[in-house]
């Protein structure tokens, strides 16, 4: 796949077209469901299809590295049919955090160690310390640098071949890479509501690690790689709340009560229109973000914080209105409708509360 491939709104469409169906064939319902069982929480020989017969994980790597060197745009398209089926890969945390933090960092040579390794698939990376949380502690020794603290809801810290970690250290934070043998490194998974994303608790103890980038500089990567999150997370949103519509909008339409498809009562029909409304409106801010990471605009923070507000409530409305079209059956185990509740609720608090985005947007305005 090249970037030409995928430069032009037909070629978008064709993206989608490919990698839904390439989804519904790999990862069905029944298979989320077995891999949200499972160790990992993935399937190794699907991460290789994505990497080998789409190239998804060299999609935004750029082309000297072995990539394809598409733009967010693609990468967006992407994350939301990922959403829509529920993926349960290392996607997110390899393709979006990953590979822009390499690229934020401005370290060609950890670019060069590293971007060629994702997009073949053979790497998988998580990134720790992304936003405000509490961070590790970088201390340089005289063999190099040693992390020291815990970080928590690393997205697949438990299972990632590499660790970028965001650590303070005295001339300021920086960005440092952690391989999986590292010496003093512990990582336990996290059981979270979200089954189908694993997140884990990395434990740094006299951990040696490699600079990436400059000390000191980790705050502006931070800060970058966090809008560049926020844009994707929205676009993943939109997937999985217009996959909520669609099957309410089926159930409503096959599901009959008193000799009328439940779709003709006026309830139903209201509800289901406010859930278009709000799929719209989440796909037009995400796009909005998206669209703002490409063009690398000044206001690209206003963008993603707009974004991640409206996007994270609205996909949760919307999750918890299909289950409110489907009745009781939407509430069992069975029925998929929870698997969606879940990833919502997850989504709208991974990177900080729709009330914490709002509250920096105030001062991204100057308010």
């Amino acid at each position: 796949m090249s970037a030409a491939v995928v430069s032009s709104a037909e070629d978008l469409a064709a993206l989608r077209r490919s990698v839904r169906a390439f989804l519904a064939d790999a990862v069905p319902e029944a298979e989320v469901r077995r891999l949200a069982e499972t160790r990992t929480g993935f399937d190794p020989a699907v991460w290789a299809r994505l990497a080998g017969e789409l190239g998804l994980t060299g999609l935004v790597v750029p082309e000297e590295f072995g990539g394809s060197g598409a733009g967010f745009a693609a990468l967006g398209v992407v994350l939301e049919e990922a959403g829509r089926a529920l993926l349960p890969a290392p996607l997110f945390s390899t393709v979006v955090l990953g590979v822009h933090a390499l690229l934020l960092s401005g370290d060609v040579a950890a670019q060069a160690d590293h971007l060629p390794e994702i997009a073949a698939g053979r790497l998988r990376v998580a990134v720790g310390g992304l936003g405000t949380g509490p961070r590790a502690r970088a201390i340089a020794g005289t063999r190099g640098w040693l992390l020291e603290g815990t970080v928590d809801g690393v997205l697949d810290g438990a299972t990632a071949d590499l660790l970028l970690v965001f650590a303070d250290a005295e001339g300021g934070a920086g960005l440092f890479a952690v391989p999986s043998s590292a010496a003093g490194l512990s990582r336990t998974p996290l059981r979270t509501l979200d089954l189908t994303r694993r997140q884990a608790r990395v434990e740094l103890h006299a951990t040696p690690a490699a600079l990436v980038g400059a000390v000191g500089d980790g705050g502006r990567v931070s800060a970058a790689l966090l809008d560049r999150a926020l844009a994707a997370l929205a676009a993943e949103s939109v997937g999985g709340a217009q996959r909520v519509l669609e099957m309410a909008v089926e159930y409503a339409g096959t599901r009959y009560q008193f000799g009328r498809a439940i779709g003709s009562f006026q309830a139903v029909k209201h509800r289901c229109a406010d859930m278009l409304i709000d799929v719209e409106r989440m796909r037009v801010a995400a796009e909005a973000a998206l669209g703002a990471v490409d063009a690398a605009a000044p206001d690209l923070p206003v963008a993603a914080r707009v974004a991640a507000s409206f996007c994270g409530e609205a996909y949760f409305a919307a999750a918890a209105s299909g289950i409110q079209v489907h009745g009781g059956i939407g509430f069992t185990w069975e029925h998929p409708a929870h698997l969606y509740y879940r990833r919502a609720k997850s989504a709208e608090l991974l990177f900080g509360s729709p009330a914490e985005h709002r509250e920096a947007l105030l001062r991204q305005l100057g308010h």
